[in-house]
């Protein structure tokens, strides 16, 4: 434990040294060098960007606290695949919307407004990367997450193929989920901190009917989950849905519920074997997740410190800069 709480000092000290208003960041991930604090005002093409996102974020989410949710895992999405480049935005037949891994991935009408407004203010020169990485921190820090710092100057890609989506099942066992996140630049903390974001929003029961009635393929509910929670899982999701019948929506933290608020419980619930997903049970599986898993649950404000470390370092994945790609003018369409 003592060892947990030494490393996030340490991130944290050296996360304090990124801040200063022109610094570039050089140590935060694979390729944050590449991105500048408050780029767009440094190089004086939009000043006000970062307050245009804010504001627009702001006003939404006073009508709809889903967004915060529905941001996070659209930005997930988008950066794990081929990185943070906007192309799980692109429209079109075979594009990474479309692919079965983004079935019911919502937001994509709050980045339009917000990216509307700024092609009013600054016409071609926000890009929708950018946009998503902004607006994403905003939400998730009115949900009660930390404002961390979002390096920006990303360009947005100019290809998008539902054949390069690789996100893995919430099933997925916990050594491919470790090489999962390593292949991406991130590390055990950086995983064990990102499944927190699962402390708020919704899935379907598709995603967990295996852990309830067919775990592994054995024809039995995993043996791992608390029984009166697999009670109650059980009675949300049927083991099939009837025809017609939609694929119904369970609570990834019902703690947090329907307030879909930043929170702990999401740890104390993995020690606790109630966890939703398996993905995030795996995390007692290993002596340094479960670890982990015992200090923020004990301790929200180091959860709080990892969280904004590691969503500043998942936003720098495969960034393109400078003369890579292009900003769109419609996040849905290439230029």
């Amino acid at each position: 434990m003592a060892m947990i709480k030494l490393i996030l000092s340490v991130l944290v000290l050296g996360a304090i040294s990124l801040f200063p208003g022109t610094a570039e960041a050089s140590v935060m991930g694979p390729t944050m060098q590449k991105l500048t604090w408050h780029y767009y005002k440094v190089y004086n093409t939009c000043e006000n960007a970062e307050n245009f996102v804010r504001h627009q974020v702001e006003k939404l989410y006073r009508n709809d606290t889903t967004i915060a949710p529905k941001l996070l895992r659209l930005l997930y999405s988008d950066c794990f695949v081929t990185g943070c480049d906007a192309s799980v935005l692109l429209e079109g037949p075979n594009s990474e919307r479309k692919a079965p891994q983004n079935t019911g991935l919502g937001a994509f009408v709050i980045i339009d407004k917000i990216k509307k407004v700024l092609e009013q203010r600054c016409p071609g020169v926000v890009s929708c990367a950018d946009i998503l990485n902004l607006a994403t921190r905003d939400a998730v820090h009115m949900a009660g997450a930390p404002s961390y710092p979002v390096f920006t100057g990303r360009r947005d890609g100019l290809t998008s193929d539902k054949q390069t989506v690789d996100l893995p099942s919430p099933s997925i066992s916990w050594d491919a989920s470790m090489a999962y996140f390593k292949s991406r630049g991130l590390n055990v903390l950086d995983m064990a901190t990102l499944l927190g974001s699962h402390s708020m929003g919704r899935t379907h029961c598709s995603h967990i009917v295996d852990r309830l009635y067919n775990f592994n393929k054995t024809g039995k509910p995993s043996p791992t989950m608390n029984k009166s929670f697999l009670s109650e899982m059980a009675n949300k999701c049927p083991p099939r849905t009837k025809k017609g019948q939609t694929d119904p929506l369970v609570y990834l933290n019902p703690d947090s519920g329907s307030n879909h608020s930043f929170t702990s419980s999401f740890y104390s619930r993995v020690l606790s074997n109630k966890s939703v997903l398996e993905v995030d049970q795996q995390l007692l599986y290993n002596d340094d997740t479960k670890q982990i898993s015992e200090e923020f649950s004990e301790s929200f404000e180091d959860f709080r410190k990892s969280f904004a470390l590691s969503m500043s370092k998942m936003g720098s994945i495969n960034v393109l800069t400078k003369n890579e790609g292009e900003i769109r003018r419609d996040c849905r369409r290439r230029n």
